[in-house]
């Protein structure tokens, strides 16, 4: 099969917070790290699509994202690394870990986001994803995307080679997956095994058991730095030892054996082959470093807008409380976005005519750099954060979110608009489908067109301003190319 290699999984928000250690806490006897770095990056089954992204496949996300400012940050993580994301609504919070780190060692981990919220039906791009999928991969972390009835009901559909990572809280794997890839607590855990005369005896042990009640084709269990075992139809296990061994940071290790395989699967290894190619690259990746050293640089985090007064209207925490209160009365989101540089009436018509459409408004606004990428080093004229209390301050506009990439995949995967806006003459000039046409059917949303008032345009405003004029262009031909592309 050519489709891509899709994860469906949980996916939480991981920080590792960076310091030093020089002394104790003077009322309680507990060291104080005084931080130094902090790094935020897609753990559960983000971390695992990441990795296989990074291995130069295509790769797709089915996951719960909430409406927060977690999820808003896992959505650029991830679109920075290139993982195309198909959301799936989640109440309640996006689940974080945070690991509080000294000279490369864990000296306490918090946990937040509370307990798990519910999954919500995934629509039909999803359904299509999963039966074109050339692999997948479930990597369960317990939350609840693997029990979701009708993901459950396309996994076992699938003509895809399925790897199943699962978790002690979560679901059994559906019916004839390929690979089921337990670590030996899992298999303990999941299994119910007694401890048998040797570790090889209980962890094939186990997976044999799993094997059977799972109806899988096999399951591998990962012996850390001693490689895995494989447990297939045969009455004889495979030991598969590592190449080396390794010591280091062993975070996301599993991730990555099970990305591996899939990814072999997908290019129709044997089972025997991809367990091998896994235990390779698993064993690689420790030595390298582990997650530190395996993902790309840091994505910085959104430009901060303004400071109050007026910015409570503008920011990921001011859209996702407006998002969420509309979402829960059973309204409808509608966004739109663009530059908005020297807003004029032609911008303030296409954003009335938005507002309209549903019950909120939310504003994507490209950032300076986003902006001086797109139209060059003079713009814009106006920053971002002046730009950004001009549209929150009209009332049409109930949020703006700031966004610094060349296009608003991101911030659209994490909002999730039912509506989806521009400007312009594409209804009627024979124009092809808007870009964000693909992005929005993945969760069942829309795009649409509003008209543009006829001879506004910032660049013209900007040539007059610099005593340039427009250039001799008569009324008709002033129209605004950004607000017919987004209101840039």
């Amino acid at each position: 099969m050519t489709g891509p290699v899709v994860v469906v999984g949980d996916i939480l928000l991981d920080r590792d917070v960076e310091g030093l250690v020089n002394r104790l806490c003077p009322d309680s006897p507990v060291p104080v790290l005084d931080e130094s770095a902090a790094v935020d990056r897609p753990g559960g089954a983000g971390l695992a699509a990441v990795f296989a992204a990074a291995q130069g496949v295509e790769v797709a996300l089915v996951t719960a994202l909430a409406d927060d400012e977690g999820a808003a940050r896992l959505s650029t993580l991830l679109a920075a690394a290139g993982v195309r994301v198909y959301p799936l609504p989640l109440r309640g919070a996006t689940p974080e870990k945070i690991r509080l780190r000294a000279r490369g060692r864990v000296l306490l981990r918090h946990d937040r986001g509370g307990p798990p919220g519910e999954p919500g039906e995934p629509g039909d791009a999803v359904l299509r994803l999963l039966a074109g999928a050339s692999a997948v991969l479930v990597s369960d972390y317990g939350r609840g995307v693997a029990r979701q009835p009708a993901l459950r009901a396309a996994l076992a559909a699938t003509r895809a080679p399925v790897v199943w990572d699962p978790h002690p809280r979560g679901p059994a794997a559906v019916p004839g997956v390929h690979l089921a890839t337990p670590n030996e607590s899992e298999v303990r855990e999941l299994a119910k095994t007694a401890p048998g005369v040797s570790r090889l005896a209980t962890a094939s042990r186990g997976a044999q058991g799993l094997r059977r009640r799972w109806q899988a084709g096999a399951v591998a269990v990962t012996l850390g730095g001693d490689g895995a075992l494989l447990c297939h139809a045969g009455s004889t296990p495979l030991v598969v030892p590592a190449p080396a061994s390794a010591e280091g940071d062993t975070c996301g290790a599993g991730d990555r054996f099970a990305a591996t395989a899939s990814i072999a699967l997908s290019r129709g290894a044997l089972v025997s082959e991809a367990v091998q190619a896994a235990v390779e690259e698993a064993s690689a990746y420790v030595a390298a470093g582990g997650v530190a050293a395996a993902l790309p640089p840091p994505v910085r985090t959104a430009p901060v807008a303004v400071s109050r007064p007026g910015g409570e209207r503008i920011g990921v925490g001011a859209a996702a409380a407006v998002v969420a209160e509309v979402r829960a009365a059973g309204g409808t989101v509608v966004a739109t976005g663009g530059c908005f540089d020297l807003l004029h009436a032609g911008h303030v018509a296409t954003l009335e005519a938005a507002r309209q459409l549903g019950d909120c408004l939310v504003v994507c606004l490209n950032s300076d750099a986003s902006v001086a990428g797109l139209k060059g080093p003079d713009r814009p004229v106006v920053p971002h954060g002046d730009r950004g209390r001009l549209l929150a301050a009209l009332s049409c506009v109930d949020a703006v979110v700031i966004f610094d990439e060349a296009t608003p995949e991101a911030a659209l995967t994490w909002l999730r608009p039912d509506i989806w806006v521009k400007g312009g003459d594409y209804a009627t000039g024979g124009e092809p489908a808007l870009p964000e046409a693909e992005l929005l059917r993945r969760w069942g949303g829309h795009t649409v067109v509003v008209p543009y008032l006829n001879g506004r345009s910032t660049t013209d405003m900007i040539a007059a301003a610099r005593g340039g004029g427009a250039g001799g262009r008569g009324p008709g031909a002033g129209v605004d190319r950004a607000t017919a592309e987004g209101a840039r």
